[in-house]
């Protein structure tokens, strides 16, 4: 299979990453952040106050139109990043800024390059041999990206991971099962912040953990992972008790739609 590109589960990574280096003494999960207002577990969870770009009307009319990559100083100019929008820990808001922060912690705790960092903490550990950290268009190539067309990974400011349906799903699946963190750093991971304002049919009961969309109540009970969307194509990793399943989808483009579902369990 080929790999595909993992759009938001990108913060699931992110978040498992930021993680290990917590549980190895390199990063503090409560102390504030030099020269900032938050901390990492506000990052993590969406509560740090920080703007998001995906209202921002010419962003998308540049991804659309092929250009490359605002510089990101040039980002957080436009969106007045250093404006906080609620006191840190108060409120929360959903931040692609926020975890682009957490990718510059990880590569400043690593001392690597957030692609060497993610491969050495998180795709390795956990027995994945397809995922990566795609920063140029060539890194694209063989990913199928559905109906997008010379995309560019710049556009995600966090970072683009890609793989297999297959390994998304191990990943979560490893993670879940307890191979990739400690219990306890697993149990923090859990701790949702309750989204009533959310709340809806398929999602009765909704909350964001650490990097996981997940339900309030028993999380343990009840999927948990992480969906996102991007330009052609949308993904959907989840694990409920021993079993975990990825779905990637690109919509109806033209006259051809794909769909790829794998699914683990022990």
């Amino acid at each position: 299979a080929d790999p595909v590109p993992w759009w938001s589960f990108t913060k699931t990574v992110l978040a498992i990453a930021s993680l290990r280096l917590v549980e190895g003494g390199f990063l503090a999960l409560d102390e504030p952040i030099a020269g900032e207002r938050f901390n990492l577990r506000q990052l993590l969870r969406h509560e740090a106050g920080l703007p998001d770009y995906g209202s921002l009307s010419r962003y998308h009319e540049d991804v659309a139109a092929g250009e490359p990559p605002w510089p990101v100083d040039r980002l957080l100019a436009v969106l007045d990043a250093g404006r906080p929008r609620y006191e840190p820990g108060t409120d929360w808001a959903y931040s692609n800024v926020g975890y682009l922060k957490v990718g510059r912690l990880i590569e400043h705790a690593s001392g690597l390059t957030l692609a060497v960092a993610l491969r050495r903490l998180v795709f390795a550990p956990a027995g994945l041999t397809t995922a990566r950290l795609a920063t140029t268009p060539a890194d694209l190539a063989s990913v199928r990206m559905g109906s997008a067309r010379d995309y560019h990974p710049g556009w995600v400011y966090h970072g683009l991971a890609v793989g297999t349906v297959a390994d998304a799903a191990r990943l979560l699946w490893a993670f879940t099962t307890g191979g990739l963190l400690r219990p306890e750093t697993l149990a923090a991971m859990l701790e949702g912040r309750p989204l009533p304002q959310f709340r809806e049919a398929r999602y009765p009961d909704p909350a964001y953990g650490l990097g996981l969309m997940l339900w309030a109540n028993n999380p343990l009970d009840h999927p948990l992972g992480h969906s996102g969307e991007g330009p052609g194509s949308r993904i959907a990793v989840y694990a409920r008790g021993r079993k975990a399943a990825a779905v990637w989808t690109a919509p109806p483009s033209d006259r051809n739609a794909e769909l790829e579902v794998f699914g683990l369990l022990s």
